[in-house]
């Protein structure tokens, strides 16, 4: 019974832990480890990023990549989606561990809310960053209001 309580509560400091990390990394990137224990294949993360016009232009879109920090894994990738509305686009780091990001995702949406969901293809625990970033139509594209909140992380 002891086992379980201290399992429960070593489970819900991480989430606090992995959540706070995440809420307040730097303001374009975040990242923590999902499923610690390596047993949740279906283990998501869902937050929101609100683009807005900070004085440098409005926000035409969302661009985000994933990095797997993790020792590679076979059959084990990191996966990141973007939803706005009808609009969507995802990527896969394609190679864990390796230090570099994946492909860009891109949603032109706007201003305004953005869904962020990152999971992983199966069992196992899974280190990762995120880099996202508001950007205007310019050429090149200019850095706008950036905001997260995560909902979820389980």
């Amino acid at each position: 019974m002891q086992h379980k309580f201290f399992d429960k509560v070593v489970k819900a400091v991480f989430l606090v832990v992995a959540l706070g990390y995440f809420g307040i990394s730097s303001a374009d990137d975040a990242g923590a480890t999902m499923d610690p224990n390596g047993n949740v294949a279906s283990f998501t993360g869902y937050a929101l990023v609100t683009c807005t016009d900070d004085g440098n232009g409005p926000a035409d879109h969302l661009v985000a990549s994933i990095q797997d920090t993790s020792p590679p894994q076979d059959n084990l990738l990191v996966n990141l989606q973007i939803i706005k509305g009808n609009l969507a686009n995802s990527t896969t780091d394609p190679v864990s561990g390796d230090g570099k990001y994946s492909p860009e995702a891109r949603v032109h949406g706007g201003e305004g809310v953005y869904q962020l969901l990152v999971n992983k293809t199966g069992e196992g625990a899974r280190s990762f960053l995120v880099s996202y970033h508001c950007q205007t139509n310019d050429t090149p594209p200019i850095h706008t209001g950036t905001t997260i909140v995560v909902r979820q992380f389980e």
